[in-house]
């Protein structure tokens, strides 16, 4: 296991970061402390929550779990979805009220003082910019938080951000945790290029694409949690020709798919730690092996051509052809 630096924070995680989305979920507690074992086994020290994973109960186990290793470990946990199946009227946003009462209900479940990296969950529109980041820098100076991050922003509302923070003296995101595999790479176009600018985290979610890059579903009418999940089904409808070529690639060089995926994600210069996550031991393990698995230049840019670039931000479609144009013509 290689260790990477969060960022300009100082803080060194795992080059892996394990999603402790299923505890309590598909996972039952039993299993859960097996796969927590098996990544401090192999080396992880960095694991990834958030107060809506299975209504808190995520949290809670992770939080008996680490009890006596806390130090050892770096905490993230995010805010802004409703916590529990009946939630307030203030449960789904980004208020200094909810914020407030979050993060002292998930101190409480975490079984923690503080909490290493406290990601905004998604973007609120209707809390004002600089009030949040007030609210997340007097959590800072209580301690209650080291550093605070987002999840699911767009890049110029992150730039907003850190334009407050540079501008008011207020602790600003250290952490990003975007969508990003290789059949959704939108990440590249800007929230990679800035965090690599900014010296931000980059702990990306999903890089096996909701299990479709794992070769399980070769066919639109495979049953599994992706094609039974709205969300997924709809996010990736699209993506399957790419998948199985990419499948077809891994078996190939006799790689196991999952292996692959993750160490795609974890290959570009802005990432810090891809997220993995898992229901059972025997699908961490495939996940665990891309820790030490060397991706190479060649296979990066064989890997990059199975699927479509993403179009850049200037809209110009032909640069991703590396057509080179005049002065005259831009």
């Amino acid at each position: 296991m290689e260790y990477k630096t969060v960022g300009k924070t100082g803080i060194k995680v795992s080059n892996l970061c394990f999603g402790a989305m299923s505890f309590g979920g598909d996972a039952d507690e039993e299993m859960s402390e097996k796969m927590f074992n098996e990544c401090l086994e192999a080396g992880i020290n960095f694991f990834d929550t958030a107060d809506m994973y299975a209504n808190g109960r995520s949290e809670e186990i992770l939080g008996k779990l680490m009890k006596g290793k806390r130090d050892e470990l770096v905490i993230t946990s995010k805010i802004y979805y409703p916590a529990s199946e009946t939630p307030d009227i203030n449960g789904q946003v980004l208020s200094r009220k909810h914020i407030r009462t979050g993060v002292e209900k998930s101190l409480r479940r975490l079984q923690t003082d503080y909490i290493d990296f406290y990601l905004m969950h998604y973007f609120d529109e209707n809390t004002d910019l600089e009030l949040l980041l007030k609210t997340l820098d007097d959590l800072q100076r209580e301690g209650k938080i080291l550093y605070a991050g987002v999840s699911n922003w767009a890049a110029w509302k992150i730039m907003d951000g850190l334009g407050i923070s540079e501008k008011e003296l207020l602790s600003r995101f250290e952490i990003v945790e975007p969508l990003y595999n290789l059949v959704k790479r939108q990440a590249e176009v800007e929230i990679l290029p800035m965090a690599k600018n900014k010296q931000l985290g980059v702990i990306p979610f999903s890089p096996l694409g909701g299990g479709l890059l794992t070769g399980k579903y070769q066919k639109k009418q495979s049953q599994g949690r992706l094609i039974e999940n709205n969300i997924n089904k709809k996010r990736y409808e699209n993506d399957f020709d790419t998948a199985n070529k990419f499948v077809a690639y891994a078996n190939e060089h006799d790689i196991d798919p999952a292996t692959l995926a993750v160490a795609w994600v974890a290959s570009h210069p802005a990432v810090t730690a891809p997220i993995i996550g898992a229901r059972n031991v025997e699908q961490l393990k495939s996940s665990l092996a891309a820790a030490e698995f060397k991706m190479t230049a060649d296979m990066r840019n064989e890997l990059d051509a199975l699927s479509e670039a993403p179009v850049p931000a200037n809209g110009k479609t032909e640069e991703n052809a590396g057509v080179k144009f005049s002065t005259w013509n831009k």
